[in-house]
């Protein structure tokens, strides 16, 4: 048999997750022996946030990641994302103790026999509610447990998981990113900037507008190509092998006690927002919700002991790729974190924005806040190392401290939507079964636009509003 037959070629694969962020891991590892180490020093503001002081970088003696030190990063990444794993295992293992009622898919059928010919419309109200959400209070993380309930709603209704998958990851995203109001986002950096807390919410509201109604008609144009053809879809051959009835639930109603566990998962999610807004939930609280949540939701369902524990197991085994994901995420900061280099990367960007002629220079800072995110992925916490830095830079600039808290929220927000670095968009993607690279591919041109968007309110913002 000849060597070319089809019999022996190989049919090309896309790199597992773990292989694309290991890859990562060690080009970063690589970059450590190439960029020198350096600190700013830092202080302690009022506020008890630590924040770098201007003017205080140096160099330090370069501490370049090791063959050995390359692999322990990712253990010691484990560790530091252990708040969102065990998160993930936690609300995985109740939504399969939800899962196993088989009351979602009861809702499904139900809900797509009603909205037959109209489905569509579902989609514009889920992704303003969860842009409503990330804009105001910062939701961000909480969306994870979502997934699981979009991807077999969007299948069922006629579209793909990567429909399902948009309608939550770009919906809470382009609220978080063009956020008015977002404690995490805006708060921190106003703060920091020694402006008023939220001041300027009137042209972050119609940038806000703006950037969330795109972000909305990119999704529906896509959901609206594939339910005409399905093939086109680039999850197409995946989706076919889900396990997923499109029938069987249609025709069956909903039962008196699924209507039940039904009522106690959206109580769930209204006590997650009241609680987030008004009494500072975070992780542990969340996830504690969610155990609530599964223990009643299985006592309705009449289920014995030993069930709720092997439904709750099994849904944990669902999310031990997104788990693992984070880790690997994490990894990749603790890289840069061991090697003394995030600052000195923040040094040189900030000397190349310095050097821009006034009229760029707002631009050049949301550019730099762009870069920065790729390697400080939390919001707040590239407020308090850019902020401090960039608040006096834009003084010097003649750029207002409103339009460079503008430049940080666009440059921060935009890229979590696709950076691998990002743990939330890392582990939404492995729930949905979702391969990264094939999402790059189709967000890729909605990216380019949010950055344009980006751009020209900063523009507008920095020569006709502040």
């Amino acid at each position: 048999m000849s060597k070319n037959s089809p019999k022996t070629r190989k049919k090309f694969e896309f790199p597992h997750s773990f292989i694309i962020l290991f890859g990562l891991m060690i080009i970063t590892a690589i970059t450590t022996y190439l960029i020198p180490a350096g600190q700013y020093e830092r202080v302690v503001d009022e506020n008890g946030r630590t924040i770098v002081a201007d003017g205080t970088y140096q160099t330090i003696e370069s501490t370049p990641t090791g063959f050995m030190q390359l692999f322990e990063s990712l253990h010691l990444g484990m560790v530091d994302a252990a708040e969102i794993i065990f998160f993930i295992f936690i609300v995985g293992g109740s939504f399969g103790i939800l899962a196993a009622t088989k009351s979602i898919e009861a809702a499904f059928g139900s809900l797509t026999k009603k909205l037959n010919g109209k489905e569509i419309f579902l989609i514009p109200v889920i992704m303003l509610f969860l842009a409503i959400c990330g804009g105001s209070w910062g939701m961000a993380e909480e969306v994870i447990p979502f997934i699981l309930i979009a991807v077999p709603l969007a299948l069922r209704m006629g579209f793909d998981s990567m429909t399902g998958t948009a309608m939550i990851l770009v919906g809470v995203y382009a609220g978080f990113g063009s956020a008015f109001m977002n404690p995490f986002t805006v708060g921190v950096a106003q703060g920091i900037a020694g402006l008023p807390t939220f001041s300027g919410m009137g042209v972050r509201i119609v940038f806000w507008l703006i950037f969330v109604a795109v972000a909305i008609a990119y999704v529906m144009i896509y959901a609206r190509k594939v339910r005409k053809d399905p093939t086109i879809s680039l999850m197409y051959e995946e989706d076919k092998k889900r396990d997923i009835s499109l029938d069987d639930q249609s025709s069956q109603g909903l039962t008196k006690r699924q209507v039940a566990i039904l009522v106690v998962l959206a109580l769930t999610l209204v006590g997650l927002a009241v609680g987030v807004i008004t009494q500072g939930w975070y992780i542990t609280e969340i996830a504690a919700l969610f155990v609530i949540m599964g223990i009643v939701v299985g006592i309705i369902a009449r289920f014995r002991m030993n069930e709720i524990a092997n439904a709750f197991v099994k849904g944990c085994e669902e999310m031990v790729q997104g788990a693992l994901i984070v880790g690997f995420a994490y990894g990749i900061l603790r890289i840069l974190q061991d090697s003394n280099t995030i600052d000195t990367i923040l040094y040189f960007v900030s000397n190349l924005v310095a050097d821009l002629p006034t009229a760029l220079a707002a631009i050049g800072m949301f550019v730099v806040q762009s870069l920065l995110n790729f390697i400080v992925p939390s919001g707040s916490g590239q407020a308090a190392i850019s902020m401090p830095i960039m608040a006096p830079l834009s003084d010097l600039l003649g750029v207002s401290r409103q339009t460079a808290v503008l430049a940080f929220q666009y440059g921060d927000g935009i890229s979590n939507v696709f950076t691998p670095t990002a743990g939330v968009l890392m582990a939404s993607l492995a729930l949905a079964k979702i391969p990264w690279i094939k999402w790059l591919k189709w967000i890729l041109p909605l990216i380019l636009i949010q950055y344009a968007l980006g751009a020209i309110f900063v523009t507008v913002a920095h020569l006709f509003i502040w």
